[in-house]
């Protein structure tokens, strides 16, 4: 898959990692569709990249189908997903405050894993109208983790759990759609400069950044989407999970 040939639906592309892998991808020559909750920065972004908007909500399965119906109609075809759509908790399971919020962690669950199972799937049955290229694919869904799934910190139960849920279902769902030449692939990002991060005083910025070994910087987020991009490109890349940290462990 060459990504000039590429039509994406990119979720949570209204800003952060999503943002720049839509603005990645465009200028790279995909056309671009961005499934967002925030309808105001959602239209301007896809304006900018000369690309669609659908505001959706990701775990309703409507909202979704609706906005990959309407994608598939924008671009003509739908051969790429990357799902960016996240929110994340620091909820201890019992703090001062008492145990963990149970509609906190079932949110996070709804978002993280669910949205993104709700997304994949309903790409996946429009990518399998696709006619195969030489190679038999007709898709890439590229799913987004975190190094929380491995190195969860405390104050991150909900969040781990969900982001391990999206490391758990990438063989299966690589197997699942391995007849229909759609391949499934998960990356599991570090720290990276999103705006939740950039709001943060420079010099926690800089405690973060010190952890990272190396480079020792927080990441920058058109990095997610160079490997997103290079991903759909190597097409032999396929059940798998990639962290980019700069080599952090967290403790």
């Amino acid at each position: 898959m060459e990504l000039s040939d590429t039509a994406v639906i990119i979720t949570g592309g209204a800003s952060g990692l999503g943002e720049a892998t839509a603005r990645y991808f465009s200028e790279h020559g995909a056309k671009v569709t961005i499934l967002d909750r925030d309808a105001e920065r959602g239209s301007s972004v896809a304006s900018e990249i000369g690309g669609y908007f659908a505001e959706t909500d990701v775990t309703d399965e409507t909202s979704v189908a609706s906005a990959v119906s309407l994608a598939a109609e924008s671009m003509g075809k739908i051969t790429a997903a990357v799902n960016c759509a996240g929110i994340a908790y620091g909820i201890k399971t019992v703090g001062k405050d008492g145990p963990h919020p149970l509609d906190a962690f079932q949110r996070t669950i709804d978002i993280n894993l669910a949205g993104t199972f709700n997304v994949s799937r309903l790409a996946a049955a429009e990518m399998v109208k696709n006619s195969p290229d030489p190679d038999g694919a007709r898709g890439v869904i590229i799913n987004t983790a975190s190094i929380a799934a491995f190195d969860g910190q405390k104050g991150q139960a909900a969040y781990a759990a969900s982001k391990g849920g999206v490391v758990g279902m990438t063989l299966p769902m690589a197997r699942d759609l391995a007849s229909s030449g759609i391949r499934v692939m998960t990356i599991a990002p570090g720290i990276f400069m999103t705006p939740m991060l950039a709001g943060l005083p420079e010099d926690i910025q800089a405690q973060l950044a010190a952890d990272v070994p190396n480079p020792a910087r927080l990441g920058d987020p058109r990095e997610y989407g160079r490997l997103a991009a290079f991903i759909v490109e190597m097409s032999y890349l396929n059940g798998e999970v990639i962290r980019i940290d700069g080599a952090l462990r967290m403790r």
